[in-house]
């Protein structure tokens, strides 16, 4: 079993020419040298959060109190997202549809 020296992902072997190749970045092991040309990628966080007025027409919405003690809007859109490990429950966020405070609920 080989591995990739770039990524450390388990490269795959091509059963009719020998060549080991990973799926990840395609670099190759074993067959003809093949000049490469790289290319740069820029990299964008994992972590996505919603912009003020992002996700007002496709997130769901719900009845539920506005936290913000100056609003008394009873509707807010909601969103879950995994912010602590594995075993632990998910994070739901809520942000008011009138005044877009927003809070969450670690429950």
């Amino acid at each position: 079993m080989k591995f990739c020296p770039t990524c450390d992902v388990r490269l795959k072997k091509d059963s009719n020419t020998s060549v080991f190749t990973c799926p990840k970045c395609n670099y190759t092991e074993g067959g003809p040298k093949i000049e490469k040309q790289s290319v740069s990628q820029e990299t964008e966080s994992d972590f996505l959060v919603l912009e003020e007025n992002e996700g007002k027409d496709v997130l769901p919405t719900m009845e539920i109190n506005c936290e913000n003690k100056d609003c008394d809007h009873n509707e807010a859109v909601w969103w879950m997202l995994q912010t602590r490990s594995a075993d632990e429950p998910t994070t739901q966020f809520f942000r008011c549809t009138k005044c877009q405070h927003t809070w969450r609920n670690y429950a």
